[in-house]
């Protein structure tokens, strides 16, 4: 009787083809849709139907090698492939430059959205064709602008090709402001049909001019989604003013997310924490002219000016360099605490805020799930840890950058009131109230933090409704006794960390984050100019006390904004390769199954690239199946990396301004990248 109800028992497989193709259009892992393939011959049929999106990588002169599977996919992205970022991409596949693209369509038949690295307009001209429907191109490039006279000469073959195009995105591709409001207007047609259109790139060392904006969005009236970089800055001929935003709202009335963000905002390094955030001059728009800015655009859902009204249909506000912002006046809601539909909410370099300005935005914005501040002086650990109480139910991400008064610990102690819930987190890695001999809290965890909350307030109930006292009975977490919470950061899957360089990594155990049993992955950005530093005291940077997160699998080591001397250094000082040496000693204590890797830096040479040092110590870590290089590397460096038995993809991305325009001879070159990849190819993998 056992083994009949055994045998009649019900199956996944035995669920409707209907709903086991729901089941796998959500999932998004590539590993775990390959696994689900392998069950039999229903799921691998099922897993194929339901995959739209594809990132290719290998080489594109193994044409043969091209999978045919997919033809489902309606999302191929092409920017990965192998030789990456070079301008003979397709011709290296045959001695016909066509024969990759015609491949590529009859492998992909339903492309609507392509990404591809474009170096040359040739490219697109090949394989823009292919596919009459896109509706979605994103371009990239790294390496510096082609010389051709004409302007927009490399973002032509997108409105000769696709007629039915609706986006375009060039935020990580290398182009001048000039280049685009001449070929919009040279294509009505396509200009008018579009509704997203991405200029938000790093790569312009000046932002549009407001003549500019007003003749792209002339020619692009249906936009719903722009973003791109501008000048706030008065001092400059062109910036933008109240007129800009009046041309934008009448030529654009459809728009849902406006992000207009400074020239200068978009670099990667920190700012300075004493600055007041206070510009020499203002910028040239006034209340009048914001509040006929949002009279115009009611559908408006997500903006961003990083250089206010009532606006209830906001989900994301991005503010940069914006004062009076939220007043606290008493106790009465002012500024952005009236947006009560806020979901995400970021706020740098305003010079007013202050712990009652937080305090408000707790109160106002109740939806809130994400809040970044950086650069606000004023604010400290209190306003911080009481806005936390008070969205103890919806904050889960939350970024506090050069402020002042919240180094590493306090940070951390503000946000104990959501220890248990968040799920990302970033601050600065300055540590500053950590004892040198054990790393002890040099303060009182039984101190009430909310005393001024009641003196503002004016009475005890409503002291008690917005405490953020550690002993209020609110509260379940208890001190451990020296000085450290126990309760653990179930949550937290994601960390990012900013560490200046030749500061140590060590003590971020024992500021508070001893126990993050989910963490996932770990951003570290680590800056500073070592040209002008000390030797570091330790031998080792401090990735070893990673090893204290039993789940951290993907690592991005960030030192690319770390300046030193890539060739021989003064008498005294430390070249790259020994500070290489420094960041990376440990990392092969780590499980890590992928990581991303910024190699520091020699700006007076143009060089990034992977040292001796570097690639030993990579190679130390077994565990490791994905390594990306943001930079160059000697050939017999990167051969190093064929001692990790289970290393499966690697590449070397010159992903940064300006990728260098020419190989030299003693770094990797196509042939150097080839005959790597062909030796990882060579090789068995277990699994």
């Amino acid at each position: 009787m056992a083994s009949s109800s055994m045998a009649m028992a019900a199956t996944m497989n035995d669920l409707p083809d209907v709903i086991l193709s729901i089941i796998f259009s959500s999932v998004s892992d590539t590993r775990t849709r390959n696994s689900l393939s392998l069950v039999n011959r229903k799921f691998l049929a099922l897993e194929r139907s339901t995959r739209t999106s594809l990132t290719l990588r290998g080489k594109a002169r193994d044409i043969y090698m091209i999978p045919t599977c997919f033809r489902s996919v309606t999302h191929l992205d092409l920017s990965l492939l192998s030789p990456w970022g070079r301008s003979d991409l397709l011709s290296t596949a045959s001695s016909d430059p066509f024969l990759l693209a015609q491949r590529l369509r009859l492998a992909f038949p339903l492309v609507t959205s392509l990404t591809v690295y474009a170096r040359s307009p040739s490219t697109l001209h090949i394989l823009l064709p292919q596919w009459p429907n896109l509706s979605h191109v994103k371009l990239i490039r790294w390496h510096p602008r082609s010389s051709s006279p004409h302007l927009g000469n490399d973002v032509v073959p997108l409105f000769e090709h696709c007629q039915a195009l609706s986006s375009i995105d060039l935020s990580s591709f290398y182009y001048w402001t000039e280049d685009i409001p001449p070929v919009l207007q040279a294509y009505p047609s396509v200009s008018k049909a579009l509704t997203c259109l991405d200029l938000l790139t790093v790569s312009l060392t000046d932002g549009f001019k407001s003549e500019e904006i007003q003749a792209i969005t002339a020619a692009c009236p249906s936009l719903t989604r722009f973003l791109l970089v501008c000048i706030f800055d008065p001092s400059y001929f062109g910036c933008v003013s109240d007129e800009t935003f009046l041309a934008i709202v009448a030529n654009c009335p459809r728009l849902r997310v406006l992000h207009l963000v400074d020239r200068a905002s978009l670099g990667s390094t920190r700012g300075e924490p004493e600055d007041d955030g206070y510009t020499r001059e203002d910028a040239r728009i006034t209340k009048v002219g914001l509040v006929d800015f949002f009279t115009g655009l009611p559908l408006l859902q997500e903006l961003v000016l990083d250089f206010y009204q009532n606006c209830p249909e906001l989900k994301l506000l991005k503010l940069g360099q914006f004062h009076g912002i939220c007043m606290a006046i008493e106790s009465q809601l002012d500024g952005v605490a009236l947006c009560s539909g806020l979901v995400s909410l970021t706020i740098k370099n305003s010079a007013d805020l202050t712990d009652m300005g937080l305090i408000e935005i707790g109160r106002g914005c109740c939806n809130l799930a994400r809040f970044e501040v950086e650069g606000c002086k004023k604010i400290t650990m209190k306003g911080m840890r009481t806005m936390a109480s008070l969205l103890h139910k919806t904050l889960i991400e939350v970024k506090i950058s050069c402020c002042k008064n919240l180094n590493a610990v306090a940070s951390l102690r503000s946000l104990e009131p959501i220890q248990g819930r968040i799920e990302r987190l970033h601050f600065d890695c300055v540590w500053e109230g950590l004892e040198e001999d054990g790393g002890i809290l040099c303060f009182d965890l039984n101190e009430g933090l909310c005393q001024s909350v009641e003196h503002e307030y004016g009475s005890k109930r409503k002291k008690s409704k917005y405490s953020s006292d550690p002993d209020s009975s609110s509260s379940s977490m208890q001190s451990n006794g020296n000085g450290m919470f126990s309760k653990s950061w179930d949550r937290l899957k994601y960390l990012s960390l900013w560490i200046g360089a030749g500061v140590l990594l060590t003590p971020l155990p024992m500021a508070g984050l001893y126990d993050c049993p989910n963490l996932e992955e770990i951003r570290i950005k680590v800056e500073g100019d070592c040209r002008t530093g000390h030797k570091p005291s330790q031998r080792e940077f401090g990735l070893s006390c990673l090893a204290y997160y039993p789940r951290l699998s993907k690592m991005q080591l960030d030192c690319s904004d770390t300046i030193g001397f890539a060739l021989t250094a003064p008498s005294g000082q430390m070249d790259l390769s020994l500070w290489e040496r420094f960041f990376l000693n440990g990392i092969g204590n780590l499980s890590i199954y992928e990581l991303d890797y910024w190699p520091p830096q020699d700006r007076d040479v143009n060089q990034r690239s992977l040292s001796l040092p570097g690639a030993g110590l990579l190679a130390e870590c077994l565990a490791m199946r994905k390594l990306f290089i943001h930079g160059t590397a000697h050939e017999h460096f990167i051969m190093f990396l064929l001692r990790i038995p289970n290393l499966r993809d690697v590449q070397l991305r010159e992903d940064y301004y300006p990728a260098p325009d020419n190989d030299t001879c003693t770094e990797m070159r196509v042939g150097s990248c080839s005959r790597f990849e062909d030796a990882l190819n060579r090789r068995q993998i277990l699994d």
